[in-house]
């Protein structure tokens, strides 16, 4: 159960346990390229007047391009989320993990929560298929994983803004 009704909190915190499908309309519009449904576990409890607060986990895994040789490259995800959700305090919209509820809400879709914080966690333009990851040759375009691409002339690395090399900006 990722929606729960207010006044179930009344009676103390709630367990939140359910799947979110890849297609959900919770992800819509984000790149996140899951596989498979993310597992959401967590407790909603009450903490004052139109305050909540929602500490849970996201388990599941995507996929995306390493961001040097561009094979697939598969993450687990496994997040801790500690999100306050109000209805009642305009100064709280500035506060970090802060989700607004209407002021007359009925129940807490925990699946808010989740679009914004995979959205977040996710370093889907970081990663990398290994730590040492040669990268592709910017002569002839081959794949430096699988070894030397036999260009005459080794090529130049990319260069960061700073002047460092790109590895070294990781």
């Amino acid at each position: 159960m990722l929606r729960v009704d207010i006044r179930d909190l009344q009676r103390g915190p709630v367990q939140t346990v359910g799947q979110l499908q890849p297609d959900d309309p919770a992800f819509q519009g984000l790149d996140l390229n899951l596989i498979g449904p993310v597992s959401v576990t967590g407790q909603l409890q009450g903490t004052g007047q139109g305050e909540f607060l929602w500490r849970g986990r996201f388990h599941g895994a995507m996929q995306s391009e390493c961001r040097r040789c561009l094979v697939d490259v598969r993450t687990d995800l496994d997040i801790e989320v500690t999100a306050a959700i109000f209805s009642s305090d305009p100064e709280a919209a500035d506060a970090p993990d802060f989700y607004p509820l209407l002021e007359r809400a009925s129940h807490i879709d925990i699946r808010d929560v989740a679009r914004e914080e995979l959205a977040l966690a996710v370093p889907a333009r970081l990663l990398l298929c290994r730590e040492d990851c040669a990268g592709l040759c910017l002569t002839c375009g081959a794949d430096l994983n699988a070894g030397p691409c036999g260009c005459t002339a080794p090529a130049e690395p990319v260069r960061g803004s700073n002047g460092s090399s790109e590895a070294s900006n990781l």
